[in-house]
């Protein structure tokens, strides 16, 4: 059955659905998703089972919208709504959304705007055609959430052009012949960088993550013939937006490829803020950025944002459904169906199976698993961490030590995660006495990332939800957080007698803003060097964690060596990753458990011992493949 053809039999079965009495003025196909537009919108509103009963018999996600020739201008809409709204809500914006016919109303107190038993929004509604949706405003203004937004609003033509292609090839006939699914592993298998995984089936190509190597100029494999020709993909998948998993997504773009790109909405904000920062790193060494500004643009355009635990279509045989992984703010397990139910595998990407300050432990619970790829970064038999208590007690000592002696604490981080947690314990050591105050700077996109992180609560574990929206006890808005702004203030930072905490980007030495306050502050042992997270092999971070003495930097003025005099330290605990015993605890509590377990993202010793050791205690087949090996899951 050709496209066209079923979507004309998906036209009558809504119509046979749909009452009579509503108005159904036309159905569209977007992407995954079934759009109903009717000028009866508010009827639709009311009747809350149709959607449940046309996802049902449809068996597609279903969206019902105003009908355009009801959207009212948006700017004479935002002047009501105004003057409508009780100052008692305090509004902060409107954003638009010519693509669904929703405006959102931020506002300091959005249940103001709903009125008593949602009268006020309702007539709202009616009177503007709009789809009016108040959201809790977020305590920090993003720079990145309104580009990406007003770029989209901007390029919505375009972008309803991209998604009717993506339906069309959603729903292109299928093939004859015996289904199948396996992987091929283009990056980051028995190391850790540059992930990049191809899930093939007999109708399918689909790229899960698309990293660059944070230590080299390594890229995964893509002259592969397995995705060549690359417009041959169906779909891209991104777990999460670490660089090592999206850096080169734009490069896919930038040589031809023009599919969708499925991930979480922080992940798409987070992924863009990221990329656009690292072209600014690579220029900053005079070194040829892969892709440019447009090519990230074009990314945005051809994302298509998914919330936990929403099956969708994403090619003629494969269903996805994201998952919480507990790694950082969006992150998720990519959980595939295959052939309506013929095999299911996840792809966790990079997880954490412990509750954390920011984030609910990575999800364990499948109707169907059969594969799961697992990521193995403390996977070694000796890979255990402390709880979070014991870090944030651990830190504190450091701290106490440094700041008694007026010292310096640089601590390199990334700045989405970890940032966010080491800010969270900070604070509290300095709310509650423990700590003197003295100043915490931020510097790189650190701060950018906290707005981000208060855009998206529902993301967050529910005791951090509730404080970030408490204005006096918001720890991201502490005044002991200061933003390093201009090269000016860094060099003044750099240069001041008085102790101070700085994080800054990049977590592993490799660049960026923390390398300027590494070149000052390097040979005096007064100051300290603080490691949380993760450094990759061959990062200057690694090589100064494993003792060098003397390090040599490279940068468009010349190589630079320098003595390492400074303490350093580190604090085990706030890693976003599971460690050995986390592992084994999630695979011991899967639901079901699969037959077949890949272990990936992690050193060579580590990914094979961590199979072993799988196999061993619960005789479930494990394999740790080498990059541009492919297995076969079915």
């Amino acid at each position: 059955m050709n496209a066209d053809r079923l979507f004309n039999n998906i036209r009558e079965e809504t119509r046979r659905i749909v009452p009579s009495e509503l108005n159904i003025s036309a159905i569209e196909f977007e992407g995954p998703i079934v759009v109903i537009y009717t000028k009866d919108f508010d009827k639709f509103s009311e009747n809350t089972n149709i959607i449940k009963m046309l996802a049902a018999g449809l068996k597609k996600r279903v969206e019902i919208r105003p009908d355009p020739s009801t959207l009212q201008d948006s700017d004479e809409v935002e002047k009501k709504l105004r003057e409508k709204i009780p100052a008692e809500a305090e509004v902060t914006d409107f954003h638009f959304d010519y693509d669904t016919g929703v405006v959102t109303v931020e506002a300091i107190n959005p249940s103001e705007i709903v009125g008593k038993g949602g009268q006020l929004l309702n007539d709202m509604k009616k009177e503007c055609g709009w789809n009016v949706k108040p959201v809790r405003a977020p305590p920090i203004h993003s720079k990145t959430i309104s580009d990406v937004r007003g770029y989209l609003r901007y390029s919505r033509e375009e972008r309803a052009t991209i998604l009717k292609k993506v339906a069309k090839r959603i729903a292109r006939p299928t093939l004859d012949g015996e289904q199948f699914a396996r992987m091929t592993a283009l990056g980051g298998f028995r190391q850790v960088g540059r992930s990049a995984m191809l899930l093939q089936t007999k109708e399918s190509k689909i790229l899960i993550d698309c990293g660059l190597d944070p230590s080299s100029d390594e890229s995964p494999y893509f002259k592969m013939p397995e995705i060549k020709p690359i417009t041959d993909i169906d779909a891209v998948v991104i777990t999460h937006a670490h660089l090592d998993h999206c850096g080169l997504l734009p490069v896919l773009f930038r040589y031809g490829y023009d599919g969708p790109v499925y991930c979480t909405p922080p992940t798409r904000d987070l992924m863009a803020m990221l990329q656009l920062d690292y072209i600014k790193l690579v220029h900053a060494e005079a070194k040829k950025a892969p892709y440019e500004a447009s090519d990230i643009r074009n990314e945005i355009l051809h994302v298509i944002p998914l919330g936990y635990e929403k099956t969708t279509d994403i090619s003629p045989d494969v269903r996805l459904t994201l998952y919480n992984a507990g790694h950082i703010l969006g992150s998720s397990i990519a959980h595939f169906n295959i052939g309506n139910g013929f095999h299911n595998v996840a792809f966790t990407g990079d997880t954490k199976f412990e509750k954390t300050w920011l984030f609910n432990p990575a999800n364990n619970k499948y109707i169907r698993l059969e594969s799961m790829v697992l990521e193995s970064t403390y996977g070694g038999r000796n890979d255990i961490q402390p709880s979070r208590k014991d870090a944030s007690q651990e830190m504190y000592e450091i701290l106490k030590q440094a700041t008694e002696n007026g010292g310096k604490v640089l601590v390199p981080v990334f700045s989405v995660g970890r940032s966010q947690e080491v800010m969270l314990v900070i604070e509290e050591l300095m709310r509650t006495g423990r700590l003197p105050q003295i100043p915490v700077y931020l510097d790189g996109m650190i701060w950018e990332a906290t707005a981000i992180h208060t855009a998206y609560p529902e993301y967050l574990n529910s005791q951090l939800k509730t404080q970030i929206f408490q204005h006096n006890e918001n720890p991201f808005l502490s005044p002991i957080f200061k933003r390093v702004e201009t090269s000016a203030m860094r060099e003044e930072i750099c240069h001041s007698p008085d102790p101070c905490i700085v994080l800054s980007t990049s977590g592993m030495m490799t660049g960026g803003p923390v390398m300027e306050y590494f070149k000052e502050w390097a040979d005096d042992s007064n100051n300290w060097l603080l490691f949380v997270g993760y450094q990759s092999e061959g990062s200057t971070g690694r090589q100064i964690q494993r003792g060098k003495e003397e390090v040599t930097l490279h940068d468009k003025n010349g190589d630079l060596t320098l003595p390492v005099r400074m303490n350093v330290q580190t604090v085990d605990g706030f890693s976003g990753h599971s460690d050995r015993k986390q592992l084994m605890k999630y695979i011991s509590t899967l639901e079901p458990k699969p037959s077949k377990i890949i272990i990936g993202h992690g050193e060579d010793r580590k990914c094979s011992d961590l199979a072993s050791s799988i196999f061993q205690k619960f005789r479930i087949e494990t394999k740790a493949p080498l990059n541009l090996e492919t297995v076969r899951f079915r």
